[in-house]
C-alpha cells in the first residue's frame, strides 16, 4: 500500500444542541483554532487527525487504584466553552468518533 493510498484518519465531535457561536474549543486543555485545527460541519467539529480516548479494562483500572501502575495511554479530551442566554457553559469530554476516508 502506498502512503498516498492510506486512508486519512479524522475525528468528529458532535456539538451539543445548545451550542451557539461564538464558542471556544480545547483539546487536552489547549485552545484550538477554527480553520486551522478543526472545521465546523453539520453540527460537529471535524479534526484532520485521530483523537482517541484510552480504554481502561478491569485489570488496568485495579492496578491504577492500587498504585501498581499509572495511566500512560493516549486519552484525548475535547471541551467546548460557550454562552447561552448570558450564562457560561462548558461541554466537557465530548464523545469522539473515528472517521476514515
Amino acid at each position: 500500500m502506498n502512503v498516498a493510498d492510506a486512508p486519512r484518519r479524522r475525528t468528529r465531535v458532535r456539538l451539543p444542541g445548545d451550542v451557539q457561536r461564538p464558542f471556544e474549543v480545547y483539546v487536552n486543555g489547549i485552545e484550538q483554532r477554527e480553520g486551522v485545527d478543526f472545521v465546523v460541519q453539520e453540527g460537529a467539529l471535524l479534526f484532520d487527525r485521530p483523537l482517541v480516548r484510552e480504554k481502561v479494562g478491569k485489570g488496568r483500572w485495579t492496578s491504577m487504584v492500587l498504585g501498581i501502575a499509572g495511566s500512560y495511554g493516549k486519552d484525548d479530551s475535547v471541551d467546548v466553552a460557550y454562552r447561552v442566554g448570558g450564562e457560561s457553559r462548558v461541554a466537557a469530554r465530548l464523545p469522539l468518533e473515528a472517521l476514515e476516508d
